[in-house]
């Protein structure tokens, strides 16, 4: 298990002690499912020097599926034009707690950015503490340059999951029980319910504690072994989108743990007609 020191996360403490380094950089990377409206409540609420990350915006255009991975190319242009470059220390936060954080903590890690952590409990629990926030229209920030290399090995494709479940790689799924088990319908038309032959279930919410925070320790590593997966073995993440996968992804990585995220996830599986599917 990790230190703090080399946790993917930061607590609301600590930085508050980091504000006003010049190498700080803080990315807002709230996103709504129901489509509600993230960048106007960046505008009215943020912490302080934030930069708004658009997940839908930073994503593959040509890609027919929800939020893909860009091209290093593009997202490093994103990047330069938010004022972030590879080697700042970049902390990323969500209005939600931890929701859609941990999928830009994970874009960048991919994409090459070394020091990045997803700040535990995000806006509400910042807000709760009556720490700095900042309100109203944000000034344009100064372009940087950013040096996108992909990490390969972090992230799989369609082929690949296939190859992993003939090979009996562990694919964890993020969503909810009801829609794992194919007895709630997806929320985006056309796509098929139920999960993957052989995968395990285990909705991201059981990593959660009460206040939003990231379970730690052996509280964290038993919602895994609970859910039947072992540690020790190759893991795959997988939800609806690629989003919550990643908060798997974050508490694999808080147990020192590697794992790959399935990019398309089930918005891709779920919505071909020639991948197998299991319901119940």
């Amino acid at each position: 298990m990790n230190t703090p020191s080399d946790s993917p996360l930061i607590s609301t403490p600590a930085l508050a002690d980091l504000l006003g380094a010049p190498d700080l950089r803080i990315i807002d990377a709230s996103w709504w499912l129901d489509g509600r409206d993230a960048r106007a409540d960046f505008e009215a609420e943020r912490l302080p020097g934030a930069v708004f990350f658009d997940i839908e915006a930073v994503s593959d255009p040509a890609s027919p599926y929800p939020h893909m991975l860009p091209t290093p190319q593009a997202f490093a242009q994103a990047m330069g034009e938010m004022g972030i470059s590879e080697s700042d220390d970049i902390v990323i936060y969500d209005a939600q707690g931890l929701f859609s954080a941990a999928r830009v903590w994970w874009t960048l890690r991919t994409m090459g950015a070394q020091r990045v952590r997803v700040l535990d409990g995000g806006l509400p629990k910042w807000r709760a503490e009556g720490r700095p926030l900042e309100h109203g229209s944000v000034a344009p920030r100064k372009a940087s340059a950013f040096d996108a290399a992909l990490n390969a090995e972090s992230v799989v494709n369609l082929d690949q999951v296939r190859q992993a479940l003939a090979d009996e790689v562990q694919v964890v799924d993020a969503r909810g029980a009801p829609r794992f088990r194919g007895e709630a319908a997806e929320p985006r038309p056309g796509v098929r319910s139920g999960h993957m032959p052989d995968a395990l279930n285990l909705p991201f919410s059981r990593l959660l504690n009460a206040d939003g925070t990231l379970k730690r320790g052996t509280a964290l590593e038993a919602a895994f072994c609970d859910a039947g997966v072992d540690l020790d073995r190759p893991i795959i993440t997988s939800c609806g989108s690629g989003v919550t996968a990643a908060i798997l992804t974050l508490g694999l990585a808080e147990l020192g743990r590697a794992s790959q995220l399935y990019d398309g996830s089930w918005a891709e599986w779920g919505a071909r007609t020639d991948t197998p599917i299991e319901v119940g």
